[in-house]
C-alpha cells in the first residue's frame, strides 16, 4: 500500500531537483524515494557498525585493514 507524504522543501533544493529529475528523465518522488531507501540503508549500516565496534575491538579488529585480512 502506498501513502502520500508532503515534504517542503527549500526553493533552491526543488530546482535542482526539478534539474535532475529532467536530466535522468524520472519524477521527483522516484529520486525521492531513492533517497530515501540509501539514507535509511546507510543508517543501519551505522548501527550495525556501531553494535559490533566493541567486539571487534575485542578481537584485535581495528582497522578495515584488518577486516579485509580477515575475510581474505
Amino acid at each position: 500500500m502506498r501513502q502520500t507524504v508532503a515534504v517542503s522543501l527549500p526553493a533552491e533544493l526543488t530546482v535542482r531537483l526539478d534539474a535532475v529529475a529532467a536530466e535522468e528523465g524520472t519524477s521527483r518522488s522516484e529520486i525521492v524515494r531513492d533517497a530515501l531507501r540509501r539514507y535509511l540503508a546507510q543508517r543501519q549500516l551505522q548501527q550495525v557498525r556501531a553494535a559490533i565496534i566493541p567486539f571487534a575491538e575485542a578481537a584485535g579488529v581495528l582497522t578495515d585493514e584488518d577486516v579485509f585480512r580477515q575475510v581474505s
